[in-house]
């Protein structure tokens, strides 16, 4: 049997035929076409823990990245709540890895909270969360009196250097929460710091975003 009719495993056997005739007919655009709908489909049950389906490392990231440039419309949002109802504001680091918390269970039923991180310069310490199928390690930080541009600049270093020695993490995604625009060039920091990292893949996050 032709090896695309691996996308129709769970089809109808007269369903199975009629797709495997539309393959012979090397129509590729019906072929994506079911392959992508395939895909969702496997991604909405990974998601609910309902399939061994995993996120690929590359769709992890991507996934990743909205979640961050979403994320202070999405804290925003929060803060309008009807008839000045309680919500959960965001007043320091905490409060933003607990909305960040919420929001990868939606996509990621594995999440890992304060993996130990193999020790750097004497010192041992804990990630924020692992996403150990996708082998993704996520640092968040949230900037304040007193972290400026240089000093997160130097924290996010450290991290680097510390998780290339994590035997679970492969990319690492930081994720710095700025809500007061403190950081002026924040473009610069993500240029600066984001790529590969001794095949460790970092991608740097600064949002919103300053002049």
């Amino acid at each position: 049997m032709n090896q695309k009719l691996d996308l129709a495993i769970g089809l109808p056997l007269h369903l199975r035929e009629r797709l495997q005739n539309a393959i012979d007919a090397s129509d590729p655009e019906l072929e994506n076409a079911i392959r992508n709908s395939i895909n969702r489909n496997d991604r909405v049950l990974a998601s609910t823990g309902l399939s061994g389906f995993r996120i690929s490392n590359e769709e992890c990231l991507v996934q990743l990245q909205r979640i961050c440039v979403c994320f202070h419309r999405m804290a925003s949002q929060l803060c309008k709540r009807r008839e000045n109802r309680p919500t959960l504001t965001i007043n320091d680091e905490y409060d933003v890895q607990d909305l960040f918390h919420a929001v990868l269970l939606l996509d990621f039923p594995d999440v890992r909270k304060e993996e130990w991180v193999p020790s750097y310069a004497g010192a041992a310490s804990r990630t924020d969360f692992l996403l150990k199928p996708q082998e993704t390690v996520i640092e968040i930080k949230k900037t304040r009196n007193g972290l400026n541009a240089r000093e997160l600049g130097e924290q996010l270093i450290v991290d680097i250097a510390k998780y290339r020695e994590h035997p679970s993490c492969s990319q690492l995604l930081c994720f710095v929460y700025d809500p007061e625009l403190r950081i002026s060039n924040p473009c610069g920091i993500e240029n600066d710091l984001s790529g590969v990292r001794d095949d460790l893949y970092v991608s740097v996050i600064i949002n919103p975003k300053g002049i």
